[in-house]
Parts: C-alpha cells; sequence; structure tokens
C-alpha cells in the first residue's frame, strides 16, 4: 500500500530511493506535530480538569466560555482560517519560484499591514464588547452577574486575537520553512498559563475579593504573549522576523506590495469560508445560551476533549501538507499532490475510525476520568458525555477536512470549499431544528459531527472529479481491514464501559485512572494487533 504510494509520489520505479526519503521526511514531520500537539493536548486537559474542579458548570463558567470563545471566534476567523490559507500558499509560491529574498520582503509588507489592521481591530472589539457578548450569548441575559462577567472578560481578553494572528504569521513562515517545531509546542504554553491561573491565581483573586474566574482572563491574555514570544527567536534565526513599520507612507507602500493584494485577495473568498464554520459556532453558542444552564460548558468541556484526536491527527497532517501541497502545485507536479493526498488521507482513516470509535462507545469514562472532580457533578458528567457522543459521530469528517481542504488552498482555489461550506451551514441548521427539540445541547454537537461528514465527503468528490486526487490502489481493501478492526473495538470498549461503575470510583482516583490507562493500551493493543492479523502493514507508513 505504502510502496504504491511512493512510486505515485514519484511518477517512476528507478526513484523510490527517493520516494522513500520524502516519504519519511512528511511522516516524521507530521509525527513531531503530532507529538507536539499530543502535549498540548494533555496539558489542555489538564487545564480543563482544573477549570471544571474548581469552577464547574455554572453561570459564571458559562460567562468565561463566551468571553474565550469570542476572541477565539476572531482568531479562527482571520488568523487561522482566512489569514493562514491565504498566506502559507501564495508564502511557499513565491519562495518555489522567486527564491528567499522577495519572499522576506513581501513578508515585511504582508507584516505591516497586518499590525494595523490588529491595532484597530482591538480598539474596536474593546469598545464593542458588550454588543459582542450579547450577539454570541443574548441568553445571558437571564442572569446578569454571569452577563457582566462575560463582557468584563471580553474587554480583557480581546487583545488575545492581536497576539494569535501574529503567532499565524510567524507559524506560516516557520511550516514553509519546514520548522514546525516551535509552532506546533506554543500552544503548550497557553495552558500553562491557564492552569496557573486556575491554580494559583483563582484562590489569590478570591482572597483579594475579587471573583476568581476573572484570573482566567488574565492566564489567556499571558498565554497569548508567551506564544508569541518565542516565535521571535526562531524567525531570526532564519533571518525571516518581519520587519514592521507605523509610518503612513510605509502602510500605504505595503498595501500596494503585489504579494499583500494576493493574499487579500485571495482571504475575501477564504474568509466568507470560515465565517461560515464560525456562524456555525456563534448559532450554537447563542441556542446553547437559552438551554439549561451549563449547556455552553457542557459543549466546551467535550468540545476540548473531541479536540484531542481532532488535532493531533488533522492538524498535524493539515500543518505538513499545505506548504508541501503548495509547493507541489508551484511545481506542476501532479504525481506527488495526488500521492500528498493519499498519504494523509490513509492515515485519517487509520487513526481517526477508532477514535470516533471510542468516543461514541466509551464516552460517559472519558468524561468521568478527566473531569469528574471538584465542583464536576454526576449530572455534568452524563451531561458532558452526550456531547462527546454527538460529536464523535462526526470526527472522521472533521479530521479528514483537515487534509482535503488544502488541497483545494494549495490550489488558490478557495472559492469551491466556501461554496461548500454555506450549503453545509444551511444543513446544519436544519438538523439543529430536528435534535435539539430531542436531544438538547447534545443535539448541537450531532448537527456539527454530521455536517462535517458531508462537507469532507463533498471536498473528496470534488477533488476526485478535477483530477486533482486519485485514489491509488488498494482502498476497498484497506478500508475493510479498518472496519473490521473497529468493529472489534467496539465490542470491547463497551464491554469495558458496562464493567465498572466509573462514577463510584470517584473515592479512589487513582485506582479509576489505572483501569482507564489499561483499558486504553488494551484497546490500542486489540486495535493494531486485529490489523496486522487482516494483514495491514503497518511499518509500510514509517519505512524509509
Amino acid at each position: 500500500m505504502a510502496a504504491i504510494w511512493y512510486r505515485v509520489v514519484t511518477g517512476a520505479r528507478g526513484e523510490r530511493g527517493l520516494a522513500y526519503t520524502a516519504a519519511v521526511s512528511l511522516f516524521k514531520s507530521a509525527s513531531l506535530v503530532s507529538l507536539l500537539t499530543l502535549a498540548s493536548r494533555i496539558t489542555g486537559l489538564v487545564r480543563e480538569l482544573l477549570v471544571a474542579s474548581t469552577f464547574g458548570a455554572s453561570a459564571l463558567t458559562d460567562a468565561f466560555n463566551v468571553a474565550f470563545r469570542i476572541p477565539n471566534l476572531l482568531r479562527r476567523l482571520f488568523a487561522e482560517g482566512a489569514f493562514s490559507q491565504a498566506f502559507v500558499p501564495v508564502l511557499a509560491g513565491v519562495r518555489e519560484t522567486e527564491g528567499d529574498e522577495a519572499t522576506r520582503r513581501m513578508v515585511d509588507q504582508i507584516a505591516t499591514v497586518l499590525v494595523w489592521a490588529l491595532l484597530l481591530t482591538c480598539v474596536l472589539g474593546v469598545a464593542a464588547a458588550p454588543v459582542l457578548v450579547w450577539a454570541m450569548a443574548s441568553g445571558l441575559q437571564q442572569n446578569p452577574q454571569g452577563y457582566e462577567a462575560a463582557v468584563v472578560m471580553t474587554r480583557w481578553m480581546f487583545p488575545y486575537i492581536a497576539f494569535m494572528s501574529l503567532v499565524a504569521l510567524s507559524a506560516g513562515i516557520l511550516n514553509t520553512w519546514k520548522k514546525f517545531a516551535v509552532p506546533a509546542a506554543t500552544p503548550v504554553l497557553l495552558n500553562v498559563a491557564m492552569i496557573g491561573a486556575a491554580w494559583l491565581g483563582a484562590p489569590w483573586f478570591r482572597s483579594l475579593g475579587i471573583e476568581p474566574i476573572y484570573a482566567m482572563a488574565v492566564g489567556v491574555m499571558l498565554g497569548g504573549a508567551l506564544q508569541l514570544g518565542v516565535q521571535i527567536p526562531a524567525l531570526r534565526r532564519l533571518g525571516m522576523l518581519p520587519h514592521v513599520s507605523l509610518r503612513w507612507s510605509h502602510l500605504r507602500a505595503a498595501w500596494n506590495h503585489p504579494g499583500t493584494r494576493r493574499v487579500t485577495t485571495l482571504m475575501l473568498p477564504a474568509l466568507l469560508g470560515v465565517s461560515v464554520a464560525q456562524i456555525s459556532l456563534l448559532i450554537n453558542t447563542q441556542i446553547a445560551s437559552h438551554l439549561t444552564t451549563g449547556s455552553v460548558s457542557w459543549l466546551t468541556y467535550a468540545d476540548r476533549l473531541m479536540e484531542f484526536p481532532t488535532a493531533m491527527l488533522g492538524v498535524a497532517l493539515g500543518v505538513v501538507l499545505l506548504p508541501q501541497l503548495a509547493a507541489a502545485r508551484a511545481a506542476d507536479d501532479g504525481d506527488r499532490y495526488s500521492g500528498l493526498l493519499d498519504w494523509g488521507l490513509r492515515l485519517v482513516l487509520l487513526l481517526a475510525v477508532p477514535c470516533a470509535v471510542a468516543l461514541l462507545t466509551f464516552a460517559q469514562p472519558l468524561v468521568t476520568v478527566l473531569y469528574h472532580y471538584g465542583a464536576f457533578s454526576d449530572g455534568d458528567v452524563r451531561q458532558t458525555a452526550l456531547a462527546l457522543m454527538g460529536y464523535g459521530a462526526g470526527l472522521l469528517g472533521l479530521v479528514a477536512i483537515k487534509v482535503l481542504a488544502p488541497g483545494f488552498y494549495a490550489r488558490q482555489d478557495i472559492r469551491t470549499p466556501v461554496k461548500i461550506a454555506v450549503v453545509v451551514l444551511v444543513l446544519t441548521q436544519l438538523m439543529n431544528l430536528l435534535f435539539v427539540p430531542m436531544l438538547a445541547h447534545a443535539g448541537l454537537a450531532l448537527a456539527i459531527g454530521l455536517g462535517a461528514m458531508i462537507n469532507a465527503l463533498w471536498l473528496l468528490i470534488g477533488l476526485v472529479r478535477r483530477g486533482a486526487y486519485r485514489p491509488a490502489p488498494g482502498w476497498g481493501r484497506f478500508a475493510l481491514q479498518v472496519l473490521a478492526a473497529s468493529a472489534l473495538l467496539a465490542v470491547f470498549l463497551m464491554w469495558s464501559a458496562s464493567s465498572q461503575d466509573w462514577l463510584a470510583l470517584g473515592a479512589l482516583p487513582w485506582t479509576r485512572i489505572g483501569w482507564l490507562t489499561v483499558t486504553l493500551l488494551g484497546a490500542a493493543g486489540l486495535y493494531f494487533g486485529s490489523l496486522v492479523m487482516a494483514g495491514v502493514r503497518l511499518r509500510q507508513f514509517l519505512r524509509r
């Protein structure tokens, strides 16, 4: 299977050594990003555990989650969303065709325009905080204390968007130079800052007579500053640290630079595409704010846990593939382009399907062991587990999108994913009308999951029809092998979930953690052992 892909990449048997080297390089890069993302997600789970045990699921935690979601929404909309999707392909193309010096000049001009835009955005965001909170979650007005807290924390945290936009600029440069470690590791710093805020800051704020939840807003801002700070030495070592000018005449020159114009032109459809996903999030948060108190928090806790496999698999592959796909496209190497997509999609199927099975069949034990401490009640566990199962139904789609969408972005075709996303948004909201009355907040998660599956399938069909992606032979057999191993995994996890009273084991937390560890190790052994017995040669995903 892997050998077939290697031949597709090179287009010649005589170049298999080169292909193996390229494959190993890609896999090592993806593995490095995944390992660092794993560290980020582990610290993220520690962060959420501390927040859950310290604050539980209440009106104030809902307020913090809404306030934090506002700059996060804009971060995904502008920084990691439209900007990155437009910036990285242009950056990779200019470096491939014009060299490093032209790329450096373009980066300086784009950074100048970006800084000016961020200064204006932050001023407007802080001033408009009450309107933003109302637009995101008007249901918080049912609890005046929660609504006011959300407004205050939004003002404190809004400049976080500036930090993260500059981090996105830095990460795009570093990833294009195949320096993946620093961008992948920086999210750990946000988690560490927020852990410190929950562990040390909240008690200190309480002793000062300040509402403890405000400590989390301070942690977010500190984390953003740290994430940007560690990018600077890495960029300086490459000689790619942007030179930003705050002079008006320089801004006009930067705006008129061809690279800036190309990025902004591509950002417009990309902005619409990312906006669709964020509009869906906005609508869901608005709906959740009108449901039972705690609904926003239950969805947030489930989302954090679901992001564990999504980030490790999808984000890692997307980060590694996008600059490589863009370079292959700029070199007009269609075989390599298709081979990259085939390799990424096989890894998605291999790893995302068992993760989805785990979220669907083992959700309550996972939530129990990770969150069931302190103020986090038995009822919170059950409600968060229901939301997690809803997300799990679409995990394969959520991960696959991270590989398929870069296939369009690398071709500088952002319009097609946008059109697909708009239709999926409408379908998702129609599903909300059906699911929310029956399943409450879990219906929101299920609609997102199913919408992601539709989105991913549509993207896949689009790439195949354009001839950009030509699936290598062996897909049918490989899919059956994965599904058979996943079926055995589902049976094992369902038995494990019912074999213990996971909630009652809260009196023995280390015993409960031990049972979870043994279960997950056994599940991994069963799944990969079954694949090997079915004839899947796992080493070919790693082999030089």
